[in-house]
C-alpha cells in the first residue's frame, strides 16, 4: 500500500514544478495543505471524475484560490481530463490552468476564487441551495439530493470582513452539510499574522452556531480523517476543522515563512525539498503506482452509478416531482419567459398603471413567480423597501427549508456572493435586493458573476436623487456608470411598469451573466408607445417626429417622463429614444441600432440623474447631456431636481441650443 505522505507529496511536487516552470505562482499553500487533501480527496469526497457536472456530487472549493496548483493537481491525479501537459502550462496565456481557479476553464473548478472569502461565501451559497432543493425534492425514503460542501479557506479569508457575514448567516440557517478546513499556518504576505490577526477563531466560529474541532495537526493523516467523520456527523450545524500546517511544508529553508508564499521557491529549494521529502522524481513525473493509488474513477462512477439506481426508484414513486428536478438542474426554464414577459407588458400599456418602478418590479414577480418555481429570492434587511418579497414567498430557516426566500440580513456582500453560488451549484434562479448605492458593498460579487458568467438577478432600488431626504450617502450617483463599464453584466434602468416587466423577463431569460435592476423609488407613468415590442431590444424609438429629427434625447427611466415632456413643448422636431438597458442595445444588429440612432444626426441630449459622463459615448463631444456631476442632497425629490437642474426646462434650453448650433 502507498503511503499516504508520498501521496500527498505528489500535490507538492506538481505544485513546486509548476510555480517554478512559469516563474510566478504560490507553492506554500498547496504544499501546506497536501496531507488534508489526500484525506479529503480520496476518502471523503463524493466526485466522479468522468463526470464533473454529476448532480449529487459533493462540492469543493478552494477560496484561498491563490493555491491553485493544489486543485489543478487534485484534478490531474484523480483523473480528470486535466494532462500533465495543462499543469506544464500553469499561468500561460489560454491553458486550463490559470493563476487563480476559474470557472469554465478545467473541469472540476467549481467556482472562480481569488478575492479571498469570497469562496466562503460561494460555498455557504452552494451549501444553502443543497438544503433548499433537498428540502423541496426529497421524500420519505428517497434523498436523492444529498451532497456535502467542503471548502478550504486560509487565515486572509477569515480576515475579509465578508466571512464574518456569510458565516454568521450559515451557522443561524444551520447548514450542517457545510465544512470548511482553516490553514492555521500563521502566515500571510507581509509575515507571521501576530502582528495583525489575534482572533480567537474556535470562539468565534462557536459563537457563530458550527461545530468547531480542533486545532488538529493539519499533516496527521487519521486526525484529519476522524476530524472528517465527526464533521460529517453533525447535520445541524456547520462545522470548521482547525489544521495548524506549515507553509511551504518540506522545504528545508522556506518552510513556515513568507517566502514560500507568493514566489517560486527555485530551482536549488525544489531539488533539496524533494530530497527531504524522499521524492525521487523528475519535474512533472508522477511513478504509475502513485497514479493508481489517486484515481478515483472507478470509485467516482460507483458512487455515480448508485445515485442514478436511486433516482431511478425515485422517479417510479415520484414521476413528477423527478422530472421537475431534472428541469431545474439543466437549467432549463419551462416556460418561455420573454414571450410572457411581452404578453404582460402589452397587459400593462393597456392598464396605465402609475407606480415606482420598485413596485413594478414586486408586481412582476407576482406575475412570473408561479411561472418559474426555480426563484430563490431575498433582500439585505430592505424587503419591505425592495419590494423583493412576492405573495407566493415562503421563508426559509433553520429546520424550515423548503421555503423560497432568504432574508440576508445586513449583508450585501455575503448576499450577492452567496448568489453566486447558489447560481453555480444549479436548480435555483436567485434574485437579491438592497438599494443601488449599496451595490458598493457587492461590488466584487456582481463582478464575479460577470466574470464566471452566472444568471444572478440583483434588484437595486432607490436608484437616483429621486428617493429624496435620505440625502447624497443614499443617493447613488457612480454606480450606474460603474455597473455599466463591467463586462458581461446588463444593467435595466426602466421607465415605466412596462418596461420593468420586459427587464425582468430579460434577467430570468438570460443563462451568461448577471442582471442588476436599477429601480425608482417614486411612482412613474406608463408612457405612451407605439410598439411593446422594441423594449427588449434595450433603445427605442418612444416619440418620434414628422421627417429627421432636429434633435434625438436619449434617456432612462424616471428621466424618460422629463424627456417627454420637453419633447411635446418644443417646435423643433424631437426624437425621444428611451434606452432601459444599453448592453441590450449594444447586442442588436447595425441596422437596427442605425434606426434608433441614425448617425447623421449630431445634435443629441441625454438625460438621466446619475454621472453625466458616461453618455459621452452616444451623444458624442458636440451634444449635451443632462445629468450629476456632483453628489446629492437631503431634501425632497422634486427640490434636488430643481436643483441639480434635471427639470424640463433644462431640457428646452439644451434642445434650443442644440438646434441653434447645427442649424449653422
Amino acid at each position: 500500500m502507498t503511503d499516504r505522505r508520498e501521496l500527498a507529496n505528489a500535490i507538492r511536487a506538481l505544485s513546486m514544478d509548476a510555480v517554478q516552470q512559469a516563474n510566478s505562482g504560490h507553492p506554500g499553500a498547496p504544499m501546506g495543505m497536501a496531507d488534508i487533501a489526500e484525506v479529503l480527496w480520496r476518502d471523503h469526497l463524493r466526485h466522479d471524475p468522468s463526470d464533473p457536472n454529476w448532480p449529487n456530487r459533493d462540492r469543493f472549493v478552494l477560496s484561498n484560490g491563490h493555491g491553485s496548483m493544489l486543485l489543478y493537481s487534485l484534478l490531474h491525479l484523480t483523473g480528470y481530463d486535466l494532462g500533465i501537459d495543462e499543469l506544464k502550462q500553469f499561468r500561460q496565456l489560454h491553458s486550463r490552468t490559470p493563476g487563480h481557479p476559474e470557472f469554465g476553464y478545467a473541469p472540476g473548478v467549481e467556482t472562480t476564487t481569488g478575492p479571498l472569502g469570497q469562496g466562503i461565501a460561494n460555498a455557504v451559497g452552494m451549501a444553502l441551495a443543497e438544503q433548499v432543493l433537498a428540502a423541496q425534492f426529497n421524500q420519505d425514503g428517497h434523498a436523492v439530493v444529498d451532497h456535502n460542501t467542503y471548502v478550504f479557506a486560509g487565515d486572509g479569508c477569515l480576515m475579509e470582513g465578508i466571512s464574518h457575514e456569510v458565516c454568521s448567516l450559515a451557522g443561524t440557517l444551520g447548514l450542517g452539510k457545510l465544512v470548511m478546513f482553516y490553514d492555521d499556518n500563521g502566515i500571510s504576505i507581509d509575515g507571521d499574522v501576530e502582528g495583525w490577526f489575534t482572533d480567537d477563531t474556535n470562539k468565534r466560529f462557536e459563537a457563530y452556531n458550527w461545530q468547531v474541532i480542533g486545532p488538529i495537526d493539519g499533516h496527521d493523516a487519521a486526525a484529519i480523517d476522524a476530524a472528517i467523520v465527526q464533521a460529517k456527523a453533525e447535520t445541524g450545524r456547520p462545522t470548521l476543522i482547525r489544521c495548524k500546517t506549515k507553509i511551504g511544508f518540506g522545504s528545508p529553508n522556506k518552510e513556515g515563512k513568507e517566502s514560500s508564499h507568493g514566489a517560486p521557491l527555485g530551482a536549488d529549494e525544489i531539488i533539496a525539498t524533494k530530497a527531504a521529502l524522499g521524492w525521487k522524481h523528475g519535474p512533472f513525473e508522477v511513478p504509475a503506482n502513485i497514479y493508481a493509488a489517486w484515481d478515483m474513477r472507478e470509485k467516482g462512477e460507483s458512487l455515480h452509478g448508485a445515485w442514478a439506481e436511486s433516482m431511478a426508484d425515485y422517479r417510479k414513486a415520484h414521476l413528477a416531482l423527478s422530472e421537475e428536478l431534472d428541469r431545474r438542474l439543466s437549467g432549463d426554464l419551462n416556460v418561455d419567459i420573454e414571450v410572457e414577459a411581452m404578453a404582460y407588458a402589452r397587459q400593462l400599456q393597456n392598464e396605465a398603471p402609475k407606480v415606482a418602478t420598485r413596485k413594478a418590479s414586486q408586481m412582476a414577480l407576482d406575475h412570473f413567480g408561479p411561472m418559474v418555481p426555480e426563484l430563490l429570492g431575498g433582500s439585505a434587511d430592505l424587503a419591505g423597501s425592495n419590494l423583493t418579497i412576492w405573495k407566493g414567498s415562503q421563508s426559509i430557516a433553520a429546520g424550515q427549508s423548503g421555503g423560497n426566500y432568504i432574508h440576508y440580513g445586513v449583508r450585501e456582500f455575503g448576499m450577492a456572493a452567496m448568489m453566486n453560488g447558489i447560481a453555480l451549484h444549479g436548480g435555483f434562479v436567485p434574485y437579491g435586493g438592497t438599494f443601488l448605492i449599496f451595490m458598493e458593498y457587492m461590488r466584487n460579487a456582481i463582478r464575479m458573476a460577470a466574470l464566471m458568467k452566472q444568471r444572478a438577478i440583483h434588484v437595486l432600488t432607490h436608484d437616483s436623487i429621486g428617493l429624496g431626504e435620505d440625502g447624497p450617502t443614499h443617493q447613488p450617483v457612480e454606480q450606474i456608470a460603474s455597473l455599466r463599464g463591467t463586462p458581461n453584466c446588463d444593467l435595466w434602468r426602466p421607465a415605466d411598469a412596462v418596461e420593468t416587466a420586459v427587464a425582468w423577463g430579460s434577467a430570468i431569460a438570460r443563462e451568461d451573466g448577471p442582471t442588476c435592476l436599477a429601480l425608482s423609488r417614486q411612482g412613474l407613468p406608463t408612457l405612451a408607445r407605439r410598439n411593446v415590442d422594441d423594449i427588449a431590444k434595450g433603445a427605442y424609438v418612444l416619440v418620434d417626429c414628422e421627417g429627421e429629427p432636429d434633435v434625438i434625447l436619449i434617456a432612462t427611466g424616471s428621466e424618460v417622463e422629463l424627456a417627454v415632456a420637453a419633447a411635446e413643448r418644443t417646435d423643433a422636431r424631437v426624437r425621444v429614444v428611451s434606452m432601459p438597458c444599453a448592453e441590450a442595445f449594444e447586442r442588436q444588429s447595425m441596422e437596427y441600432r442605425e434606426a434608433v440612432l441614425p448617425s447623421e444626426v449630431s445634435a443629441r441630449l441625454a438625460i438621466e440623474a446619475s454621472h453625466r459622463d458616461w453618455w459621452y459615448k452616444y451623444v458624442g463631444l458636440d451634444g449635451e447631456i443632462i445629468g450629476m456631476d456632483s453628489f446629492g442632497e437631503s431634501a425632497p425629490a422634486g427640490a434636488l431636481y430643481e436643483h441639480f437642474g434635471i427639470t424640463v426646462e433644462a431640457a428646452l434650453d439644451s434642445i434650443e441650443r442644440l438646434t441653434e448650433q447645427f442649424d449653422e
